[in-house]
């Protein structure tokens, strides 16, 4: 789909355009089909060749025009190109890319590694090294593990590198956004002539009036939509004094929204300024240091110096978010090459679309009831599925699904726009299989819940009975299975009973009240599937979310033949709890909750023990609360033989196997 769309955003710069703008990430590969993923600034002409390493011998070669495109701007194409054929498995291979402007390799000679004359990779059938993490911040203080876990596959022979990269969640943070980072986004934007949008029933009218609006930095969440919040009880007693005795809340519960991102084109934006560097070397990232903090005349309406300078206080924090996000920009040809060597697998969290997504019944309510929210959050699902969703099963994603995709990038309008979110909204099928030994399945724990009946303010399930029914079937008679789950299925007790607390208090959105145990159904009908007789020997769990890493071994209360469950969480990739409170939670976690604990029988786990893995690491913590990616190898019965985190210094820790139990 190659169309001259009617735009109103004019390009800002005649800077040249180099023609891959992020990419190639390899995405699903299978024995039958080879798929990548690229964002382009023209259209891609050219071919792909794969061949086998060994001999150098050409294997296949396809078209690259074969591939679906999609037009996101007066300069900017999202490819996925997906190979059929009989590819050989277990084998080293190579490809290279030849385009209208040249071989890749000549265009990003970074992309190789030391040794290499074109980038490498292998067909994995067993999933026996699997990478894992979330969270990835670019502002966070700290290092990238991603740049990490590069230099390790650096170091390793094509035989030893991992099976897959597995990315569970929070892969960009759309409610969290440094100010240096908003303003490259707009420069982006304007310099790849991204689509503009008009907004309904919204404090801006369009793309226009929010890039020039004074609460554009540091100020959105005046701009994000509010509800009247609570009660329910007096509601229906007094219904002509409600509202008098509700409060206004923000929709969007994030406590960092300043800097939220809200149209298309920003969610966009986003993924190619964190998946590649190269839009980075074009984009003016000291603007606000060499005092030109404003917009250039033949983009947006001329403001005046005055009207664009920030507070003190906020430009005293762009100026600390810019330290890092100057360091994640040195570490990204790193992340580039990595994902172009390593199959990679991605699935949505939250702050992929926005902080607390779906939390609650109330929060759903609030947030598709109003028509802004509604297209703030759609927004960020259409570009999560170009960006991340499309690559892990392109098979699930048919005509109909393009046909309503297509309308809209084909002639972008609202009424287009809000019928596409509207369709995404409806769609079941952002959960997936990925067919190794043992097989994984990547769950969707955000957009299928089990929303509670009794009040507006409970968690919601993370997966409705429907959705876990489904799960056991996929199950059944497996001997082993990978299971990833953006949040633990087995947390740290202590922690999940603040939550409960908060919950009780009427504040579920304080401290996050969202884990599996957290609704009665979900937590129930989960610990069923487990204890199932026809369910597998050995389950993996791979988990992000918490900010923390921790492994558990599970095992079933009263049975002999328990199947053996691994609770493996890494997170996150570039982000970290509070140091001080985690620890407290530790102690009191271990000081409350282990496995011969009275206080495990008023739990909803009371049919399971749960044993802690002590990280080889000095001190008495088994919550380790540093930015690293997880590593997990698996013997051939998919049970877990080396359980371990890259930390983003490059140092390993290890969760050695328990040795009594």
């Amino acid at each position: 789909m190659t169309v001259e769309s009617p735009l109103t955003t004019s390009q800002a710069t005649s800077k040249p355009l180099p023609l891959v703008l992020a990419g190639p990430i390899l995405r699903k590969v299978t024995p039958r089909e080879l798929t990548l993923w690229f964002a382009v600034s023209r259209p891609l002409e050219g071919s792909f060749t794969l061949y086998q390493q060994s001999d150098q011998r050409e294997l296949f070669s396809g078209c690259l025009s074969q591939g679906k495109h999609i037009q996101i701007g007066v300069s900017a194409w999202v490819y996925q190109v997906t190979f059929s054929g009989m590819f050989p498995a277990d084998t080293p291979l190579e490809y290279q890319i030849e385009t209208q402007d040249g071989l890749l390799t000549e265009l990003m000679p970074d992309l190789l590694y030391e040794g290499e004359s074109r980038p490498a990779f292998i067909i994995r059938t067993q999933a026996d090294y699997v990478m894992h993490g979330s969270c990835r911040n670019p502002h966070y203080p700290s290092k990238d593990s991603l740049v990490a876990a590069d230099v390790k596959v650096a170091g390793q022979n094509i035989t030893d590198r991992p099976s897959l990269l597995m990315m569970s969640g929070d892969q960009i943070y759309a409610d969290h956004v440094a100010g240096s980072t908003l303003d490259s986004i707009h420069q982006v934007i304007d310099l790849l002539g991204l689509y503009d949008e008009d907004f309904d029933k919204a404090p801006v009218a369009n793309t226009k009036e929010l890039l020039n609006h004074a609460d554009n930095f540091y100020g959105r969440d005046k701009l994000l939509p509010q509800y009247l919040e609570g009660g329910e009880d007096i509601i229906e007693r007094f219904p002509s004094v409600a509202n008098w005795l509700r409060r206004k809340s923000p929709v969007f519960s994030s406590r960092e929204s300043g800097n939220h991102l809200i149209t298309l084109s920003e969610f966009n934006a986003m993924y190619l300024l964190v998946w590649s560097p190269e839009l980075w070397k074009l984009v003016d990232n000291s603007r606000l240091e060499k005092n030109r903090f404003q917009w250039p005349d033949n983009t947006l309406e001329a403001n005046t110096l005055e009207a664009n300078t920030l507070e003190a206080k906020w430009q005293t924090l762009w100026a600390d978010e810019k330290v890092q996000i100057d360091q994640f920009i040195e570490g990204l040809p790193q992340v580039r090459r990595l994902m172009a060597h390593i199959p990679t697998y991605m699935i949505f969290d939250d702050h992929d679309i926005t902080d607390d997504w779906n939390l609650t019944v109330g929060w759903e309510q609030a947030a598709y009831h109003n028509h802004f929210s509604r297209r703030i959050i759609g927004n960020g699902l259409i570009s999560y599925w170009l960006c991340q969703g499309w690559g892990n099963a392109p098979e699930k994603f048919d005509s109909i699904f393009h046909s309503h995709v297509d309308t809209y990038f084909t002639q972008p309008g609202s009424d287009s726009q809000d019928s596409l979110i509207d369709y995404l909204y409806r769609f079941e099928q952002w959960h997936y299989t990925i067919n190794t030994t043992p097989k994984m399945l990547v769950l969707d724990t955000r957009t299928r819940r089990w929303r509670s009946e009794s009040k507006m303010n409970k968690p919601s399930g993370l997966m409705d009975w429907e959705a876990l029914s489904e799960l056991q079937m996929s199950l059944m008679n497996e001997p082993a299975v990978i299971l990833v789950s953006a949040a633990p299925m087995f947390g740290v007790k202590f922690i999940e009973s603040l939550q409960r607390g908060m919950t009780w208090l009427g504040q579920p959105l304080l401290i996050d009240a969202e884990n599996w145990m957290a609704h009665p159904g979900s937590a129930n009908t989960l610990i069923s599937i487990f204890t199932h007789t026809k369910t597998p020997t050995n389950f993996v769990i791979l988990s992000g979310d918490v900010h923390y890493s921790f492994a558990y071994d599970v095992k079933l209360r009263f049975r002999n033949c328990s199947p053996n469950i691994y609770q493996i969480t890494s997170s996150g990739i570039k982000n970290e709890f509070p140091n001080a409170l985690l620890r407290v939670c530790d102690f009191m976690d271990r000081m409350l909750y282990s496995p011969r604990s009275p206080l495990n029988w008023l739990t909803k786990r009371k049919r399971l023990k749960i044993f802690k893995r002590d990280p080889d690491l000095p001190g008495n913590h088994r919550l380790i609360n540093r930015s690293a990616i997880g590593e997990v190898r698996l013997d051939s019965e998919g049970k877990p033989v080396d359980i371990a985190i890259l930390t983003a210094e490059g140092k390993r820790v290890s969760f050695p196997p328990i040795n009594a139990k």
